[in-house]
């Protein structure tokens, strides 16, 4: 189907000269629609070509406001070509007849010229309206960024609450640790408490993933560790981390929510000054330190929450007389040198055995400028967002070494 052609209103005095233009104007393919005023064009006339001695002053400011207007004249000396100059209308052509070919190319310029300023206004109207739409919408992301802020400080301050105090000394071995969510809230996680006077039980867990979905896992545990020590009769210590482990990864699978966790467990029995143990795939392994050497926990075991029916080991190891055991999460050995996960892990156990207190090691992995309180943490975590990994670091000291 053939574009429909464009409509050129021509207004003029009726007679001879009015219809020779219409003429003219129609030579190339426009259609044309002759009157003797404005009133008299149709809604669809596209451009209007207007000779000057047909319209009034007060005409012409009408027809500038509403469509694109040529103004034809027989003399360019012709009064009324200047009334329509002054009322805005700069476009005009001297003798149109004689110049016909040229009078239908400025139409079909002006046209298109006309065509292009609507469009440029229409998108000038719809980057308006996105605009608006766009700070709506940043108001409204901003208000829920805010909202979500706060929710992540209010479980950050939960999770803190869920932790124990600390420094805290059961019997006669002292518990501490510093723990840095990378953000609010931590997939790291940690707990100690004292059994009876001869067990204290404690553990160190580092869920996959950070944010709120892996400190929910947190507070799982916390929730099932705590009902797993009423459950327990005192009988049998080396069998007790396994135990949960084994739990552990149960509840997790059940659960369906695809987190896992690696875990550390430990049973202290002060009389024997010995720790039973047992480990869901922990890494770094902990660290012993006595007489001026450090040495790896032995043992291996598989991560909870990945794989059913998972049997988890039962170790053990005497603790000396002065020895300090540091568990750290696995977002340390992010803060250390090494080109390799050996070299990092080599490079962890030089630090632990050079350093005296838990403040030492933050120091010499350069993370002593990070807040220690708890509420400023559990508020704002200044720094905390460069961190590559929440980050924990867990020590215990005793017998007669409890200065960390």
């Amino acid at each position: 189907m053939p574009p429909a052609k464009q409509l050129i209103g021509v207004i003029d005095v009726p007679g001879p000269e009015r219809d020779a233009l219409a003429r003219t104007i129609a030579r190339d393919d426009l259609a044309v629609y002759a009157a003797s005023g404005i009133e008299e064009l149709p809604p669809e006339t596209a451009l209007i070509v207007a000779h000057a001695r047909a319209v009034s002053r007060a005409d012409w400011e009408r027809l500038a406001e509403r469509l694109p207007t040529l103004v034809v004249s027989d003399n360019r000396q012709d009064a009324d070509l200047l009334k329509a100059v002054e009322a805005g209308l700069v476009d005009y052509i001297i003798d149109p007849l004689r110049h016909g070919s040229l009078l239908r190319r400025m139409i079909v310029k002006a046209i298109e010229v006309h065509r292009l300023a609507a469009e440029r206004e229409r998108d000038r109207a719809r980057l308006a309206h996105l605009n608006e739409n766009l700070e709506e919408l940043n108001e409204s992301l901003e208000t829920h960024l805010a909202m979500l802020r706060l929710d992540q400080q209010a479980g950050g301050q939960i999770q803190r609450k869920l932790l124990p105090p600390r420094p805290q000394t059961l019997q006669d071995v002292t518990f501490d640790y510093w723990l840095a969510p990378s953000l609010y809230l931590s997939g790291d996680f940690l707990d100690f408490q004292a059994f009876d006077e001869r067990y204290s039980l404690f553990y160190f867990a580092d869920v996959s993933g950070h944010g709120a979905s892996s400190a929910f896992v947190t507070v799982l545990l916390k929730y099932l560790s705590n009902r797993w020590r009423q459950e327990w009769d005192g009988e049998h210590p080396e069998r007790l981390a396994p135990r949960w482990l084994a739990a552990l990864n149960r509840e997790l699978l059940d659960a369906g929510i695809g987190k896992h966790a690696t875990l550390f467990v430990g049973v202290i029995d002060h009389r024997r000054r010995y720790l039973h143990y047992s480990l869901g795939a922990q890494l770094p392994m902990p660290l012993l330190v006595a007489d001026g050497e450090v040495q790896v926990l032995p043992g291996e075991g598989m991560p909870v929450g990945l794989f059913p029916g998972v049997d988890y080991p039962s170790l053990g190891c005497p603790l000396p007389e002065n020895f300090r055991l540091w568990l750290c999460s696995d977002g340390i050995l992010e803060c250390l040198p090494g080109e390799t996960l050996e070299g990092r892990l080599r490079e962890l156990e030089r630090r632990v055995l050079a350093s005296a207190t838990l403040e030492d090691l933050r120091g010499s992995l350069a993370l002593a400028h990070l807040a220690d309180d708890d509420e400023v943490v559990a508020h704002s975590a200044p720094g905390h967002e460069e961190l590559p990994d929440d980050l924990t670091i867990m020590v215990l000291s005793g017998f007669g070494n409890d200065k960390s």
